[in-house]
């Protein structure tokens, strides 16, 4: 069955059943009790470096553009879909449906705004375009940072003072406090949710990529002048790629968002450490190679943690990790070894098939 399966379905298929795999390994552990706390703490955030790692390596590696601003994106899904679930609390009673609500506001707005940043930024080519859209992510965290909004028996108030400018009637409640962010979101975000979020950003990113529409992003990378010469529409699709992308690091950041008792925008979490963050797991994984990026946020964030016992020689085996990694992906022997072993194990596959033709 596998053998009659083009390689683009087995490869999608592989890497389906790693994610799997892995979830019901960790499932496992964790139901026996054998993994800490801390590391059972890691498991939400660390589905969502794996959605932001996957989504950013659609513009990246696929579309061929270098964006700075994924953690913008992540910081409007996580602070609009707090926003919500904290407002509706008290009027929404079912957890799953208030979180799914909260999902689609998050994953919505992130879209509306990658549109509206994608319009203008995405007529810029390379380090141009990296500096706005590493722009538009510290833009958006400090504008988060001035915010204030409550809301009381009149409706809803905001300002950018401070709380006492909101002029709110005793009975008036804060959601958004400045830089001490939204306190007191539902703890929603589980193992499991986390799961079926990365499943179906690797539905929607490998299904977009074996399409024409993906063919039509990728000969946009290749060469731009050949494809816009053949009819390709350029922004078209470098908008739709880029609006996917920022949808789905909106999912993440609804993720990342209901995973914590209070959700403040500080630099490490929604600002351009972040941004570079997930461009080191995409990097590192390999441009363009979605199961390589899924490997490299995986142990880039287990890793730190796994080494907390040798705390003395953490940073330096971390590092050496780094870059054995670029090594093994990047350098010209690694490169040229990958291709005799493919070639290899073409010659050998295409020798037993003849073989058991000829039987």
């Amino acid at each position: 069955m596998l053998k009659k399966m083009n390689k683009t379905t087995k490869n999608n298929l592989i890497t389906y059943a790693m994610v799997i795999l892995a979830f019901v390994i960790m499932q496992t552990l964790i139901s026996a009790g054998s993994i800490s706390s801390l590391l059972q703490g890691l498991m939400v955030p660390l589905c969502t470096y794996i959605i932001l790692a996957v989504s950013l390596n659609l513009v990246v590696g696929i579309l061929g553009e270098l964006s700075l601003g994924h953690a913008g994106f992540m910081c409007v899904g996580a602070f609009t879909s707090a926003f919500f679930s904290k407002c509706t609390r008290d009027v929404i009673a079912s957890d799953g449906l208030r979180f799914f609500l909260a999902l689609l506001i998050g994953i919505v707005t992130a879209a509306i705004f990658g549109i509206l940043i994608g319009i203008p930024v995405l007529r810029l080519k390379g380090d141009y375009l990296a500096i706005v859209t590493l722009a538009f992510g510290e833009i958006i965290k400090n504008m988060v940072n001035v915010l204030y909004i409550g809301k009381d028996s009149k409706g809803f108030h905001v300002t950018t003072k401070d709380v006492m400018a909101l002029n709110m009637d005793a009975d008036g409640t804060v959601i958004l406090n400045g830089p001490q962010g939204i306190t007191g979101t539902p703890k929603n975000s589980t193992f499991v949710i986390g799961f079926i979020l990365i499943l179906l950003t690797l539905f929607i990113v490998q299904n977009l990529i074996n399409s024409r529409d993906g063919r039509a992003i990728m000969a946009i990378r290749d060469n731009r002048i050949a494809a816009e010469s053949i009819g390709i529409n350029i922004t078209k699709y470098k908008l739709m790629a880029f609006t996917i992308s920022a949808a789905m690091a909106g999912a993440a950041g609804v993720l990342y968002a209901h995973n914590l008792s209070t959700l403040t925008a500080n630099t490490n979490n929604f600002g351009y450490n972040m941004s570079i963050t997930i461009l080191v797991f995409v990097v590192l994984g390999g441009i363009g190679n979605i199961r390589g990026s899924i490997i490299a946020a995986v142990i880039l964030t287990l890793l730190p943690e796994l080494l907390r016992g040798m705390k003395d020689y953490r940073m330096l085996i971390y590092a050496i990790v780094l870059i054995v990694m670029m090594l093994f992906n990047w350098s010209p022997k690694a490169i040229e070894w990958r291709e005799k072993l493919n070639d290899w194990r073409k010659k050998h596959f295409s020798f037993g098939k003849k073989a058991k033709e000829a039987e």
